[in-house]
Protein backbone atom coordinates (compact mmCIF):
# COMPACT_ATOMS: atom_id res chain seq x y z
CA UNK A 1 0.00 0.00 0.00
CA UNK A 2 1.43 3.56 -0.88
CA UNK A 3 0.96 7.03 0.96
CA UNK A 4 -2.21 8.16 -0.32
CA UNK A 5 -2.90 11.62 1.19
CA UNK A 6 0.60 13.00 1.77
CA UNK A 7 0.52 16.96 2.93
CA UNK A 8 2.66 19.80 4.48
CA UNK A 9 1.45 18.86 7.92
CA UNK A 10 2.33 15.22 7.72
CA UNK A 11 5.59 16.04 5.72
CA UNK A 12 6.48 17.91 8.25
CA UNK A 13 6.22 15.23 11.31
CA UNK A 14 8.62 12.69 8.79
CA UNK A 15 11.00 14.95 8.29
CA UNK A 16 10.98 16.01 12.03
CA UNK A 17 11.68 12.64 12.69
CA UNK A 18 14.69 12.23 10.72
CA UNK A 19 16.23 15.03 12.76
CA UNK A 20 17.54 13.75 15.23
CA UNK A 21 20.58 10.95 15.01
CA UNK A 22 19.10 8.40 17.10
CA UNK A 23 15.84 8.67 15.25
CA UNK A 24 18.00 8.10 11.82
CA UNK A 25 20.00 4.71 13.61
CA UNK A 26 16.51 3.65 14.74
CA UNK A 27 15.07 3.53 11.25
CA UNK A 28 18.12 2.34 9.67
CA UNK A 29 17.62 -0.82 11.66
CA UNK A 30 14.13 -1.15 11.28
CA UNK A 31 14.56 -0.35 7.44
CA UNK A 32 17.32 -2.93 7.09
CA UNK A 33 15.70 -5.70 9.38
CA UNK A 34 12.46 -5.54 9.12
CA UNK A 35 11.41 -5.71 12.92
CA UNK A 36 12.79 -5.46 16.18
CA UNK A 37 11.75 -4.75 19.87
CA UNK A 38 12.97 -2.18 22.01
CA UNK A 39 14.95 -4.36 23.74
CA UNK A 40 16.86 -5.31 20.91
CA UNK A 41 17.33 -1.73 19.51
CA UNK A 42 18.73 -0.55 23.01
CA UNK A 43 21.78 -3.14 23.16
CA UNK A 44 22.45 -2.69 19.03
CA UNK A 45 22.67 0.95 20.00
CA UNK A 46 23.80 0.93 23.62
CA UNK A 47 20.86 3.17 23.98
CA UNK A 48 18.73 3.61 27.75
CA UNK A 49 15.72 2.11 27.84
CA UNK A 50 14.32 5.79 28.39
CA UNK A 51 15.67 6.97 25.39
CA UNK A 52 14.37 4.20 23.21
CA UNK A 53 11.09 4.36 24.10
CA UNK A 54 10.88 8.41 23.97
CA UNK A 55 12.24 7.91 20.38
CA UNK A 56 10.14 4.64 19.22
CA UNK A 57 7.10 6.75 20.85
CA UNK A 58 7.74 9.68 18.41
CA UNK A 59 8.66 7.74 15.72
CA UNK A 60 4.87 5.76 16.13
CA UNK A 61 3.18 9.19 16.68
CA UNK A 62 4.94 10.72 13.42
CA UNK A 63 2.84 7.80 11.69
CA UNK A 64 6.30 6.24 10.76
CA UNK A 65 5.53 2.96 12.82
CA UNK A 66 3.52 0.03 13.43
CA UNK A 67 3.98 -2.62 15.75
CA UNK A 68 2.93 -6.58 17.22
CA UNK A 69 2.96 -8.13 20.31
CA UNK A 70 4.31 -11.29 20.90
CA UNK A 71 4.23 -12.67 24.43
CA UNK A 72 6.11 -10.10 26.49
CA UNK A 73 7.57 -8.06 23.33
CA UNK A 74 6.54 -5.69 21.21
CA UNK A 75 7.89 -5.95 17.86
CA UNK A 76 7.97 -2.82 15.81
CA UNK A 77 7.99 -2.09 12.05
CA UNK A 78 8.29 0.66 9.47
CA UNK A 79 4.75 1.12 7.83
CA UNK A 80 4.24 -0.15 4.65
CA UNK A 81 2.91 3.30 3.05
CA UNK A 82 5.42 5.60 4.19
CA UNK A 83 8.51 2.94 3.03
CA UNK A 84 9.23 4.12 -0.17
CA UNK A 85 9.72 7.42 0.93
CA UNK A 86 12.13 5.80 3.75
CA UNK A 87 13.81 3.59 0.99
CA UNK A 88 14.86 7.25 -0.66
CA UNK A 89 16.15 8.93 2.39
CA UNK A 90 18.59 5.62 3.21
CA UNK A 91 19.97 5.83 -0.44
CA UNK A 92 21.86 8.60 0.56
CA UNK A 93 22.47 7.47 3.97
CA UNK A 94 23.62 3.59 2.89
CA UNK A 95 27.62 4.40 3.42
CA UNK A 96 27.41 6.25 6.54
CA UNK A 97 29.83 4.71 9.24
CA UNK A 98 27.78 5.07 11.89
CA UNK A 99 24.78 3.27 10.13
CA UNK A 100 27.08 0.27 8.95
CA UNK A 101 28.65 0.00 12.26
CA UNK A 102 24.99 -0.59 13.99
CA UNK A 103 24.41 -3.25 11.01
CA UNK A 104 27.45 -4.75 12.17
CA UNK A 105 26.53 -5.14 15.61
CA UNK A 106 23.06 -6.59 14.90
CA UNK A 107 24.49 -9.25 12.37
CA UNK A 108 26.97 -10.03 15.81
CA UNK A 109 24.05 -10.39 18.18
CA UNK A 110 21.57 -12.09 15.33
CA UNK A 111 24.53 -15.03 15.25
CA UNK A 112 24.76 -15.64 18.76
CA UNK A 113 20.96 -15.57 18.78
CA UNK A 114 20.68 -12.80 21.75
CA UNK A 115 18.07 -11.25 19.80
CA UNK A 116 14.37 -11.13 20.68
CA UNK A 117 13.31 -12.78 17.50
CA UNK A 118 15.41 -15.87 18.07
CA UNK A 119 13.55 -16.41 21.35
CA UNK A 120 10.23 -16.57 20.47
CA UNK A 121 11.19 -19.21 17.26
CA UNK A 122 11.02 -22.40 18.51
CA UNK A 123 12.92 -24.72 16.88
CA UNK A 124 10.89 -27.86 14.72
Amino acid sequence: MKLKNFNLQYGSQIFKSFSDEARIRIMSLLFNHEELCISDIEHILDFTQTKTSRHITYLKNAGLLSYRKVDQWVFYEIKEEVMGMVAQIFKFLNKDAQLQKDDEIYQVLKSNRELAVNKIHKPL
